[in-house]
């Protein structure tokens, strides 16, 4: 929640009956479950004396695109902050600015393009901060205040747990800088953090077994949900137990892996059982019989990013993204359905807003089975994946021509900010400018831990990118102009380390190459 309004909310926000106070009590010294209990002071960065550290992006066809990039960073720095005097806050951290606390929801997302300034800037460590101030038995609030530590509360406690994304965060994060250094002193508090969610987010007695949220909870504060089984947060959960699995094979913990894995492909069994409807291909939200409450929003997009829909699943919900009459808009995607009736044109916050976090969701989504697809010769998710990606920058880039800035959200339909909005919001808005430039329009996916490249090559323009770093490798991939799509490219690289480099062409076959350190050049075919 941005704006301090009860309307602007209240419809998706209903409280739960089962909610109890207890939950949230404070029975002892926070941050028990986590090593880190002091701050060590150190600078924060300055954007002008960082900019020749930063990952440079070549985009000669496109260089609104790079402008875009650079204006994303240059908020993003002011951005970076260490606790003020007094705080129990253990680690500088990436902040939002718009209000004296820091935001779970907001600080995912802010890590997503933040960790390609990894080398400047840790940004991984603002999760932290999160993890000192947890309960004893679990609990994290979404909205902790910068200043003392305590939690801010507004309206009710059951509106305080956002999508648990705080072990997706570190994985995506761990995924470029190759550091797993992080994993053996997060792995306490994140899964104490799913124990309380197990206990707390699911209504006892009902058919589903699933997992409820409020709209401010969700993030997606006035769409009117409800229901007490929820798609996007049943499938955050799922998300939650793969990357907690993935975390626990990387530190040998291979029992923890199996039992979390267990538990992921549990839940997943019952979204699929009783929350996708096959007349509509669409996940809807269930009550307490396990009835399927019909609203397609945003929110029925994570199963593809937890992996929990097959691939024919995933192909009817491809299709509502391309579809002009849903979610195919100017700016996509909306938060709403533009043909269900609430959709507002301004967006009016979740009614219709388009929003960074979401939109990483659905790409991210589109990405996986682009990946992962049962049909290795349908790449249909990773085009539209591009696709979406450059039409979502081309709103963006509008707007700050306009405005000169960035913003909280858009308009779906208008080529303008969101109603109502804020300026000069880099928080997750900097997730298209950098994080979907570098990953799905010049189609770089570093994988850091093992210094491996993929590189998706569908532009025909001069294009790539200078001191992009993942893991101890920092290297220039530049693909010079050709004449089309189908056509040859001609590649050079220089590089400080050894690397793999595998090259997708225009979705062809993929080619790997052994990359020496030293500059070299080669053509692919």
């Amino acid at each position: 929640m941005r704006i301090r309004s009860v309307a602007l909310f209240v419809a998706a926000a209903a409280v739960l009956p089962f909610a109890l106070h207890a939950q949230y009590e404070e029975t002892g010294s926070r941050g028990i479950h986590y090593a880190k209990k002091q701050l060590t002071p150190a600078p924060v960065p300055r954007f002008a004396q960082s900019r020749a550290a930063l990952p440079s992006p070549i985009a000669d066809g496109s260089p609104q695109y790079v402008e875009l990039y650079w204006k994303a960073w240059s908020l993003a720095f002011d951005h970076f902050k260490q606790p003020p005097a007094g705080s129990p806050f253990v680690s500088n951290y990436v902040d939002e600015a718009f209000s004296p606390s820091v935001f779970q929801w907001d600080t995912f997302f802010m890590l997503m393009f933040a960790r390609y300034g990894h080398a400047v800037f840790p940004a991984v460590q603002s999760l932290d901060n999160f993890y000192a101030r947890q309960y004893p038995n679990g609990y994290i609030c979404r909205e902790i205040q910068e200043a003392d530590g305590k939690d801010y509360v507004f309206v009710g406690r059951e509106h305080t747990v956002n999508p648990p994304l705080f072990a997706w965060a570190e994985v995506e994060s761990f995924k470029v800088t190759g550091d797993s250094s992080r994993f053996a002193a997060v792995l306490p508090p994140l899964v104490k953090y799913a124990e309380w969610l197990e206990q707390y987010r699911k209504k006892p007695g009902t058919r589903h077994g699933l997992y409820w949220n409020t709209g401010l909870g969700s993030g997606m504060d006035n769409l009117p949900l409800s229901g007490s089984g929820w798609v996007d947060m049943s499938s955050q959960m799922v998300l939650m137990y793969r990357n907690l699995a993935f975390i626990c094979t990387e530190l040998g913990k291979k029992g923890d892996a199996a039992r979390f894995t267990t538990a992921a492909d549990s839940i997943a069994g019952r979204v699929n059982a009783l929350m996708w409807n096959e007349q509509d291909g669409y996940y809807y939200n269930v009550d307490d019989d396990g009835k399927q409450l019909p609203l397609r929003s945003i929110g029925s997009f994570w199963p593809m990013l937890a992996g929990i829909a097959d691939h024919a699943k995933a192909l009817r919900l491809l299709s509502h993204l391309k579809d002009p009459r849903t979610f195919w808009r100017p700016i996509p995607f909306p938060s709403l359905a533009a043909d269900e009736p609430a959709y507002q044109p301004d967006g009016h916050y979740w009614l219709g807003g388009v929003w960074a976090p979401t939109n990483v969701m659905v790409i991210k989504g589109l990405e996986r089975y682009g990946r992962e697809t049962e049909n290795p010769t349908d790449h249909s998710f990773e085009e539209f994946a591009h696709h979406a990606s450059k039409r979502y920058l081309d709103g963006l880039t509008a707007v700050h021509r306009e405005t000169g800035t960035l913003w909280e959200n858009y308009s779906p339909e208008l080529m303008m900010r969101g109603n109502p909005s804020q300026k000069d919001f880099v928080g997750w808005t900097g997730c298209g400018p950098i994080q979907l430039f570098i990953e799905n329009v010049l189609g770089f996916r570093p994988d850091g831990a093992h210094r491996k490249l993929t590189w998706h090559i569908r532009r025909i323009d001069r294009h790539g990118i200078e001191r992009l770093r993942f893991g101890d490798v920092s290297a220039t991939l530049i693909a010079q102009q050709r004449s089309g799509t189908g056509a040859p490219a001609e590649v050079h690289v220089v590089s400080n380390r050894p690397f793999e480099l595998t090259v997708i062409m225009d979705g062809g076959t993929p080619r790997t190459y052994t990359v020496a350190a030293g500059a070299q050049r080669f053509t692919v075919q």
